[in-house]
């Protein structure tokens, strides 16, 4: 019995040395979470600064097509208007071809 004991206490010694000595895969696991998690951060990062770059540069763009737009379609609604009213249709027949008020038509053609 006593045999033993002084071998499992030889074996659990011998054992507690070793444990210093083998790599700990906790610690490596860790290592490599921690470098996920600073990879992940930089591609955010990286991904949040593109995409604010494209969104100024489409608002930029949305704000010139907007502006060309607005240019060109009050023009196209006088004509067709005018056009309209040249053809003989009455003020309530191109309101409802335009989907614009009577008063607009009227003052559209005193401008024109």
């Amino acid at each position: 019995m006593l045999y033993v004991g002084i071998s499992i206490t030889v074996i659990a010694v011998v054992l507690f040395i070793l444990s210093f000595f083998t790599n700990d895969k906790f610690e490596d696991l860790e290592s490599q979470i921690e470098q996920l998690s600073v990879s992940t951060m930089q591609d955010t990062y990286q991904m949040k600064k593109k995409i604010k770059i494209l969104e100024e540069e489409l608002l930029t763009d949305d704000m010139n097509d907007h502006a060309t737009h607005t240019q060109d379609t009050k023009p196209i609604m006088m004509q067709k208007v005018y056009e309209l009213s040249q053809q003989g249709y009455s003020y309530n027949d191109i309101s409802k071809a335009t989907n614009l008020s009577t008063h607009d038509i009227q003052a559209i053609l005193k401008n024109y």
